[in-house]
This record gives C-alpha cells, sequence and structure tokens, in this order.
C-alpha cells in the first residue's frame, strides 16, 4: 500500500515480483509513505480481499507515543526514549519471559516516526486468528489485572508493580515535602482519570499526606492486599501506579488494532515516513535497550539528509525540542534557526517550523 502525497487516494493491492519492479515504482511515484502486508495470500495481487486467498498472518506489536503521560509530544527526544524503553521491556517482560516467544523469529524496528514494531514471524503463531492475539494484548495491557494475586507469582506484571510501587511513593513523598520538580496536586488528579479514576483535590491531598509515611510503604510492599491508605486512598493509590510509564507497557499505547488485525499493513522497511523524513530501520535486539551501552540512536542513525547548516527555518509551536544528526533546538513560535537539510526536513514534515529563505 502506498501513500500519496496530498489528498489523492490512497494505491492499495499492488504486488511486485521482484526489487527491481518496485524500485521502479517508488522512483516514478515518489509516496508520502509505503507499507507492505503482514499477512500471506495465494494471491497478493488480486484486488479483492476475498479472492487473495488468506493463509496467515506475522504477530505485530506496535508501540506509539501519541498519549504517553508527564511527556509533552513537542519533546521528541524524550518521546522516543519512552518508547524505546516500552518496546525494550514488552520484550524483555513479557513476549519472550511469559509468552515464550523466540528471538530467532523476532524483528525489531523503528517506525521512522515516534513508535517502535515488534515483529513475530513464527510460522507456528501464522495461524492465530483475532480473537486469540486480543487476549496476548489483554494480558500485556494489564486488563482486569487483581494487583494482589500477581504477588502469588513470578511474572512481568508482578515486577512491574514493584517497581511501580517504589516510583509512586517517590513521587508523592516528593509533592508531600513540597519539591519543586514534583507533580502538583492537579497533575496527579489528571493522572488517575487517565484510569478512569473519579478523585476529589482533597482526597488526592489526603493520599499525598498519607504516602508520606514510609510505615505505609514498607506494610504495601509486604502485601498489596492491604488497604494502606483506606478503602478510597488505596484504589487510589493503585491507578497512580497503574497510569505510570514504568508500569503501563501501553503508556505509549501498544496498539491493540494493529495486533488483532490478520490483514493488517505495516511501514516497510527501508522506507521514509513522510512525517519526519526519518527512516524505517532494523534495530538488532543487542541495540534495543535504550540505556545500554551501545544502545540504538533513531535520531541518528534513521536519518537520512543531512549536509551543511545552511537551511533558515522559522518555528511555527511552542516548546520544541528535536534532535537530528546530533543537532539539538529548543524553541517556540517565532524562533529562528539555521540547521542541515535532516533537521530542517523533520520540522516541516512535523509541521513545527518552516523555510525562511
Amino acid at each position: 500500500m502506498f501513500m500519496p502525497w496530498g489528498d489523492r487516494p490512497t494505491d492499495r493491492h499492488r504486488a511486485f515480483m521482484d526489487p527491481s519492479s518496485l524500485h521502479t515504482y517508488l522512483v516514478q511515484r515518489f509516496p508520502h509513505s509505503c507499507f507492505h502486508s503482514t499477512a500471506y495470500y495465494d494471491d497478493p495481487s488480486q484486488r479483492t480481499m476475498s479472492d487473495k486467498g488468506w493463509r496467515g498472518a506475522d504477530l505485530i506489536f506496535d508501540l506509539d507515543g501519541d498519549h504517553l503521560h508527564g511527556i509533552s509530544y513537542t519533546d521528541f527526544p524524550a518521546l522516543i526514549h519512552s518508547i524505546q524503553e516500552q518496546a525494550w521491556s514488552l520484550w524483555n517482560d513479557f513476549l519472550e519471559p511469559e509468552f515464550g516467544f523466540k528471538r530467532e523469529y523476532a524483528q525489531f524496528t523503528f517506525s521512522g516516526h515516534r513508535g517502535f514494531h515488534i515483529h513475530l514471524r513464527d510460522p507456528s503463531l501464522f495461524h492465530l486468528d483475532s480473537n486469540a492475539r486480543r487476549e496476548i494484548v489483554t494480558y500485556i495491557r494489564g486488563v482486569g489485572l487483581e494487583v494482589s494475586s500477581t504477588k502469588a507469582f513470578d511474572s512481568g506484571w508482578s515486577r512491574r508493580l514493584d517497581e511501580g510501587v517504589e516510583r509512586i511513593s517517590e513521587i508523592l513523598a516528593s509533592t508531600s515535602q513540597g519539591d519543586p520538580d514534583s507533580p502538583t496536586i492537579s497533575a496527579l488528579m489528571e493522572q488517575a482519570r487517565s484510569q478512569n479514576h473519579p478523585v476529589s483535590r482533597p482526597k488526592m491531598q489526603d493520599l499525598v499526606a498519607k504516602a508520606s509515611s514510609k510505615d505505609h510503604i514498607d506494610r504495601l510492599r509486604e502485601n498489596r492486599s492491604l488497604k494502606v491508605f483506606g478503602d478510597t486512598g488505596t484504589s487510589l493509590f493503585w491507578a497512580l501506579v497503574r497510569a505510570n510509564n514504568s508500569v503501563s507497557v501501553i503508556g505509549g499505547e501498544t496498539d491493540e488494532n494493529v495486533t488483532v488485525d490478520v490483514k493488517r499493513v505495516i511501514r516497510h522497511l527501508g522506507s521514509l515516513h513522510g512525517k519526519s523524513g526519518l527512516r524505517v530501520t532494523e534495530i538488532p535486539f543487542d541495540r534495543l535497550d535504550p540505556d545500554g551501552s551501545n544502545h540504538f540512536d533513531p535520531l541518528k542513525e534513521a536519518v537520512v539528509f543531512g549536509g551543511p547548516e545552511d537551511k533558515r527555518i522559522r518555528l511555527l509551536a511552542d516548546d520544541i525540542r528535536a534532535v537530528i544528526n546530533q543537532r539539538e533546538i529548543e524553541g517556540g513560535t517565532g524562533d529562528e534557526f539555521t540547521v542541515d537539510e535532516g533537521m530542517a526536513m523533520f520540522l516541516q514534515l512535523k509541521g513545527w517550523a518552516e523555510l525562511t529563505s
């Protein structure tokens, strides 16, 4: 599938018999974005889905930075780092240890914009229908998770909840002490509401005061079923834990629609993303961990364009932070910078800047 520039219709149902045919198409059409099918067909060139003869499909996990709590979408480096952390955690905490998925069948890619993909091409998984794939996502998302029951066995969720208790305890203690870098009561209320948890300002203030007690937190670490903050306060505490990025694999939206769709298309490896100018790039597994000593850096390694810094741009949005080719800019509406072609293209495609000359 190919997405053209402008408002022209998407070009779908194309099949190529060899790489040179695909290359010729790309040179002649230069599309905005390129996608390939994650499904396998008897005859993929047929124009209707019913005539293609579906045989099976890859299992795909798509993590995207659309709705990260506590991270601005205009702080692109922070957004990318957080999503890469979640991609690493998704594989390391869940897909390999708990589901037994094999690394030899896995491919890890940067989407070219604000996400990461995990492709599983294990023939034993091709037949999974949408319901089976949805069950996998449901577990990863922690839907219906009973926090007290996870303590009984070693699991990705048990470890994540332990880390979440530590993290939220630190945040609430920091807020109670008036640390200027800690979240405000309003910010904490917003996080709780992101989990569909009703909350009032007095209830949140009460939880912040109680959570400053080390005794409460120690008891909760030992037994998650204890209601150490009372019924209301304890459920509010767990809502904050669930909302925290260090706990929720889907803080960056593990897109359920992508995983359950057995006829999905996904961005073509090596193509450029039309919303950033960055390349869809494969990541070696040993470089997936963003905190590793030789981690993959998409803001350097997925950049195609560079050259001299001779492009003058003006920012069109506030609180912009971008890093391309190890060049960082920060600023707001009206600020002007001289940058290279890679940065200029990135900012323009994002809609964050315009050329001034």
